[in-house]
């Protein structure tokens, strides 16, 4: 045997691996409408660029038919590549090999790809696509899960991680995604459960499909898990794609500046969007879209408390955050999951350097007996906390009411904000003028010969002299009063000018966030 029979041999070996549970199984992935491991990795990074890592590790358990038994590339796969010309690291379970079910080898793999991610400082993404822990193995795959759990967690806010679960995510294989920054699933072949349909029938009695219990709809819209629905596996993988385009490499790093066409940013039309009447509902992604670049704003959790929009935009080219009340829900009210929503957006943002642009039309925190039991005096605190806590670049554009702790909390002076602006209409209390008349003048509306028409004059009174912008920019809690139409130059100019912001926080090991 001479070195060509070696390298023949090695090439042997490489096809071995790469044709993973074999022809058969890829040929029942595909009849799923899912693609192999290898597809998706194609598809996702750029043409050429993925280079393949421990592709021949093997596991080494004997028992429960273990024994002789092969596992190609042990179930996952694992290296690095390009998304846009920038480095990502990556691991892609494969679902034809032991039902991509997760061991002590398969761990081990995706543990040293994620160790290497963080040592150069970039993006990690997992493709999801397992039964959950390989049962042959005992507690060794369970201790393979808790390697990868420790460095999501102690990676987090490190460098930017991402899930895409693109089949079943059951048991405690859910406890990864659920760390890490942002989750992608797929309608119809993705389900994320910590116990399945038949565990739940067996003790509780309940009856529920797979689907219905953790598919993407479930997860996007009630529970909240996932960040992001798509509706094949094309789409989520262009999506990730897209999203990794606004995120830096890592912490140290600032995100990419996109070079933008010069345009006229005043924006006549601005003023149009929002009803003057405080009470009339209108969708804020009209503002958004009008004040950042065209096309450029990215909605994240997008169905699930949808009283409350979070998203990625640019402004000239750079990417911020955004976090607007959406008056066509609730009136923009905060409740419970609208304030984790909220708060968990605002905090990876100031992990990655991303500034922050809040437009606030807010009538309060959502009054009700379960809101109070539920929590929300916790809950809220988070968006408190988050504002309070973030370091990046903060701006606030009131745009029409702002009423009690709900304008302290949404990124207001008092709690850090660097510049705050209102339009001339805008309506800044204590609580709105209806319910202070009632308060306040209580006592002349009772004893009025025409209360009603009392009523409305001390609200008129009560709106002009207390709800509008005046008296806060006199108190110096508002830095200008704007013309809505030049929203976008003031918020370009600000950035601008906040490029360059250092802020230090007092020494601690880490805050405790009311969770």
């Amino acid at each position: 045997m001479d070195i060509y029979d070696k390298i023949n041999e090695l090439y042997d070996k490489r096809r071995q691996v790469q044709l993973g549970g074999g022809d058969e199984r890829i040929a029942k992935q595909h009849e799923k409408g899912k693609w192999t491991a290898r597809e998706r990795i194609d598809y996702l990074v750029d043409d050429g660029s993925f280079v393949e890592l421990n592709p021949f590790i093997e596991h080494r358990h004997e028992d429960f038919g273990m024994n002789g038994k092969e596992a190609p590339g042990e179930g996952v796969v694992t290296g690095y590549g390009k998304i846009h010309g920038k480095s990502i690291y990556l691991f892609a379970q494969d679902f034809t090999v032991f039902g991509g079910a997760l061991g002590e080898m398969h761990a081990k793999k995706i543990a040293a790809v994620m160790d290497l991610a963080v040592k150069n400082g970039t993006p990690f993404i997992g493709l999801n696509d397992s039964g959950g822990a390989r049962i042959q193995e005992g507690v060794s795959s369970l201790d393979g899960y808790g390697q990868v759990f420790y460095r999501n967690s102690i990676y987090s806010g490190v460098i930017p991680q991402i899930s895409v679960i693109m089949g079943p995510c059951a048991g405690g294989a859910v406890y990864s995604p659920a760390i890490t920054d942002f989750v992608i699933m797929v309608e119809k072949s993705s389900q994320m459960f910590i116990t399945g349909p038949k565990v739940i029938e067996t003790v509780t009695g309940e009856k529920i499909s797979s689907e219905d219990l953790g598919g993407a709809d479930v997860h996007n819209t009630l529970s909240g898990n996932a960040h992001i629905k798509a509706g094949n596996e094309a789409e989520a993988l262009a999506t990730v794609r897209n999203l990794v385009q606004y995120l830096p490499q890592n912490s140290k790093e600032r995100p990419p500046i996109t070079e933008v066409e010069e345009s006229d940013d005043y924006r006549p039309d601005l003023t149009d969007k929002i009803p003057f009447d405080p009470i009339r509902p209108y969708d804020v992604r009209t503002i958004i879209d009008e004040v950042v670049d065209e096309n450029s704003f990215f909605e994240i959790h997008k169905d699930f408390a949808r009283n409350i929009v979070v998203g990625f935009g640019r402004l000239k080219g750079q990417p911020v955050g955004l976090v607007c009340n959406q008056p066509k829900y609730m009136a923009g009210g905060l409740d419970i999951d609208s304030s984790d929503k909220a708060a968990r957006f605002i905090r990876f943002c100031d992990s990655f350097n991303i500034p922050l642009i809040t437009f606030e039309d807010v009538t309060g925190f959502f009054p009700g007996i379960k809101q109070e039991h539920g929590g929300i005096i916790r809950h809220g605190a988070k968006i408190l906390y988050a504002y309070s806590e973030a370091t990046v670049p903060k701006l606030t554009v009131i745009t029409r009411k702002a009423y009690g702790g709900a304008y302290v909390a949404l990124n207001s002076k008092s709690i850090g904000a660097d510049l705050v602006y209102a339009w001339p209409n805008a309506e800044i209390a204590v609580m709105g003028p209806e319910g202070a008349a009632n308060i306040i003048f209580a006592k002349e509306i009772r004893d009025s010969d025409s209360p009603e028409e009392t009523r409305q004059s001390k609200i008129n009174e009560y709106r002009e002299k207390f709800a509008n912008p005046y008296v806060a920019a006199g108190l110096g809690m508002i830095d200008d009063v704007i013309d809505p139409r030049e929203t976008r130059i003031t918020l370009i100019k600000a950035l601008d000018m906040l490029k360059n912001k250092q802020e230090e926080r007092p020494y601690k090991k880490h805050g405790n966030i009311p969770l």
